[in-house]
């Protein structure tokens, strides 16, 4: 008999399964669409010193094109992609870096960002913030490149 009161003790102390947290409560859930974390992850990536652009190649391209016909507005989400649960949410990233940044520090930066401001805004749980770098921004001096080439042939 000892092992049957045991028992039913240790199930009463198992929480039920129906989890609470700031949105799931007994008085109600609320639901936070793809896309609200999406342009939180895509704001917060941007504020990060050294993040040059986002997407890849053909994302900022059609990018590029978007910025160019009146009236459309450009994506915040660009190079952002979520899954959103209940309670928790991943983020992917992909980035262009400004050359000379340390890519490893830059991602420690970018993650402490993105994760303090999905959860801060939304209240769901990070649980993962995979950064892919796709290129490295070079800025170019269009007049120093083209001069030796003017002075090449005559």
């Amino acid at each position: 008999m000892a092992s049957t009161t045991t028992e039913n003790t240790k199930a009463a102390e198992k929480p039920s399964s129906g989890r609470t947290s700031a949105l799931v409560t007994e008085q109600g859930t609320t639901t936070i669409a793809d896309t609200v974390v999406q342009k939180v992850a895509g704001l917060a990536t941007r504020e990060v010193r050294g993040v040059h652009d986002l997407g890849g190649g053909t994302t900022r391209a059609i990018g590029a094109l978007r910025d160019r016909i009146p009236g459309a507005s450009s994506s915040i989400g660009q190079g952002v992609s979520v899954e959103v649960g209940e309670t928790q949410a991943a983020v992917d990233l992909e980035i262009v870096v400004e050359y000379g940044v340390a890519i490893a520090e830059l991602a420690i930066a970018v993650r402490r960002n993105v994760i303090t401001a999905i959860e801060q805004m939304t209240g769901l749980e990070v649980v993962e913030v995979n950064i892919n770098v796709n290129d490295v921004f070079i800025e170019d001096d269009t007049d120093d490149q083209q001069a030796p080439n003017r002075d090449r042939v005559q």
